[in-house]
């Protein structure tokens, strides 16, 4: 299998196990409150992942790289989530949705502003085509008065997620990607944990066999291992392009909704699914370019 085959793989696997997150995750929290449900995850997540990292213990340097390490966790994990997991509770779901996965088009900029990554028409054309893509996949669920608190927090956790990955692109090089992976959920995990032991009751949660299984195989497969390739693929290719497949995560997230939660099929998801493939085809058209050029 070639390395481009390999990549696709990858992605593939991370738009799936990322797009059931999210009814997985709304199933859980019937269950227990938000930010304790947060730091049980990412929490098991992390904890995982050392484990996995242990054979390579020298490569931690915790000493000289826990600056970055803590950096990383506030803006991907605990800004992130912290955000979402608030902002959800003043703007509907869909509209919310909608304004976080603005991180790909978001990250497209940053990566072209500070990662000296190519910029050019078609490509800010696909990324917002993509962000439209999005709407439309929630504009359904936008109902009632919306919050200009819940708009903020919604556009603060995709600006956290797309500095996030900027500032691991731009500090790939000194660290260990699976060291870097386990210490910013770990760290974050702790930090949600902390705040949610503050502000809510551990009685509160119900421990049966739904909200236990949803939460292993969110830690498992959604955080350990889907934070672990997302930064693999953000190390390794363009971030803006990797960003720019995330935009099917609402598509997947939708079509497991309806699976799950019985949640109906309607036009907008139609038509969210033909913006976003279009954007897929317009951030990466470049590529088939190139590949013509070089023959």
């Amino acid at each position: 299998m070639s390395q481009r085959q390999k990549s696709v793989m990858l992605l593939i696997f991370l738009v799936v196990v990322w797009g059931i997150n999210w009814p997985l995750s709304k199933i859980a929290l019937d269950y227990s409150p938000p930010l304790l449900f947060a730091g049980i995850r990412t929490v098991i997540g992390g904890l995982i992942l050392i484990l996995i990292a242990l054979p390579k213990l020298q490569a931690l340097r915790l000493k000289e790289l826990w600056p970055i390490y803590l950096t990383s966790a506030v803006l991907s994990i605990v800004f992130y989530y912290g955000f979402q997991t608030i902002g959800l509770q003043y703007v509907p779901a869909g509209l919310f949705s909608s304004i976080v996965f603005l991180q790909p088009v978001l990250l497209g900029i940053f990566s072209w502003l500070w990662l000296g990554e190519s910029m050019y028409g078609l490509k800010m054309t696909g990324l917002l085509l993509g962000f439209l893509g999005v709407a439309s996949l929630s504009i359904g669920g936008i109902t009632g008065s919306i919050s200009l608190s819940g708009i903020i927090l919604a556009l603060a956790s995709a600006l956290s997620w797309a500095l996030g990955t900027i500032y691991l692109k731009k500090n790939a090089a000194r660290v260990d990607m699976l060291w870097m992976t386990a210490m910013q959920i770990t760290i974050g995990g702790v930090i949600l944990l902390i705040f949610g032991s503050a502000t809510e009751q551990w009685t509160d949660i119900t421990w049966n066999s739904s909200f236990v299984l949803n939460t292993l195989f969110i830690a498992i497969f959604v955080i350990a291992l889907g934070w672990l390739v997302y930064f693999k693929l953000i190390n390794e290719g363009e971030a803006g392009k990797v960003g720019s497949f995330t935009f099917l995560i609402p598509l997947i997230s939708i079509g497991a909704s309806v699976v799950l939660l019985n949640e109906q099929i309607t036009w907008n998801l139609v038509l969210g699914l033909l913006l976003i493939v279009s954007s897929i085809i317009m951030v990466n058209v470049r590529i088939g370019r190139t590949a013509k050029q070089s023959v």
